[in-house]
Parts: C-alpha cells; sequence; structure tokens
C-alpha cells in the first residue's frame, strides 16, 4: 500500500472543515459556556501530563501544542504547574476559543496563543523542548491536496521547531506505532509508549489510539 492509498482524502484534513467546527464551538462557548469536545478524551490529556512528571521534564520547560484546538490540553498542562506553554492553530476561531477558555481557568499568563499554519508559516524566534501533537497529524495526513506532501513538511516543521534532543509526544488514532515510527524515525528515535485503551474483536486485542514519546536525534 502506498502513502496515497492510506487514506482517502477526508474533509477532516481541510481547514475549511475546522473553521466550521470551532466557529459552533466559539459561538456555543460564548452563549453556554460549552468548552468543546476534547479531542480523544480527558484520559489522553492525563496520560501525557503523568507522563512528563514522571520524567521530570522541568515545569519551566518550554512546550508547544501544535494544532491546539479549544486550548483544554494547555489549561490542564498550566494547572500542573507547567508555565512556558505555547498553543497554535490556523484556525482563528479556535484561537479565539482558547484564549477565553485559558481566561476563564485563569491560566492565560501561562498560555501564548498564536494563529498559524504549522505546515507553512510558523517560526518560532526560539526552539521549543517538548511538541505536544493530539490529533493534528492526523488530520494532515487525511489532506485532499497531497497528505504525503504535507506529511513531509510537517517532519520538516517539527525538526524547525524543536530543540535536538527535544521531546514528540503525539497520539493518533488513524497510526500505528510502527507506522509513526516509520514517518518519523529518520529524525526522531523511540523513547516510549503511552498506556492506551484495548478493544476486543475477533478474539484479538488491539488499540484504538496510538501514543508514543519520541526524541529528536542529534545530527551532529
Amino acid at each position: 500500500m502506498t502513502n496515497e492509498e492510506e487514506f482517502s482524502p477526508s474533509a477532516l484534513g481541510t481547514k475549511a472543515h475546522w473553521d466550521a467546527v470551532y466557529s459552533r464551538e466559539l459561538q456555543s462557548f460564548k452563549e453556554y459556556g460549552d468548552e468543546g469536545e476534547i479531542w480523544f478524551g480527558e484520559g489522553s490529556m492525563a496520560r501525557v501530563i503523568r507522563w512528563l512528571n514522571a520524567h521530570k521534564v522541568p515545569q519551566t520547560a518550554s512546550i508547544l501544542d501544535i494544532g491546539t484546538g479549544n486550548g483544554m490540553l494547555l489549561v490542564e498542562l498550566a494547572k500542573s504547574g507547567y508555565c512556558n506553554l505555547t498553543g497554535i492553530d490556523y484556525s482563528s476561531d479556535a484561537v479565539e476559543l482558547a484564549k477565553s477558555i485559558c481566561e476563564k481557568e485563569g491560566v492565560s499568563q501561562n498560555a501564548q496563543l498564536q494563529v498559524t499554519d504549522f505546515l507553512e508559516d510558523f517560526h518560532p524566534s526560539q526552539q521549543f523542548d517538548v511538541c505536544l501533537d493530539k490529533g493534528t497529524f492526523d488530520a494532515v495526513s487525511l489532506d485532499p491536496t497531497g497528505a504525503t506532501e504535507k506529511r513531509e513538511q510537517y517532519v520538516r516543521s517539527l525538526c524547525q521547531a524543536l530543540k535536538a534532543q527535544g521531546l514528540f509526544i503525539i497520539t493518533s488514532c488513524n497510526w500505528t506505532k510502527e507506522e509513526l515510527l516509520s514517518q518519523f524515525g529518520e529524525e526522531f528515535e523511540f523513547k516510549d509508549e503511552l498506556p492506551t485503551p484495548t478493544f476486543s474483536f475477533g478474539g484479538k486485542a488491539g488499540h484504538s489510539v496510538t501514543a508514543l514519546v519520541l526524541q529528536r536525534r542529534n545530527h551532529s
């Protein structure tokens, strides 16, 4: 199976789709205070934070949330003591929603939010210690305008954003551990796998979600 055959193109891979989603969620937050959907559930955020704590990642570490959406991961990180947080999203309504939620939760001082396209125009002045992705690479993989090229650009953008030996924690429902290692293995080495819920079907057990910790290789 070639890369182009791995997934069928989907509206989930388009900016128009996510603009519409976050326009609705922003309106819902303004009207009802509803913070919107948490991708992969609250457990996915707790797993990431538990890992960071268990491996004594300093709470002053610079952390980038790629495709931050409603910003709830930033909120939970801030409540756990992390204070140098950045969230980016290419949807302006997502960033407005995230800013509103961070303000409501009292963590605005810990989180910088920015409207930017990670693949196209994100050029941080300094590289980050940790980059997080919870579903963004999945969406990139469904882009109808050339998913293979977009995935390759994602890896290049990630290398520009992340320090050598920096950590990348990715949560995916489209890719297995082996497939993610194939996608990122040239620039990253496997460090750990986070426990995720299992399911059984036809006598076989599997995972509906994959969560990996990768470390950027030091090529120098």
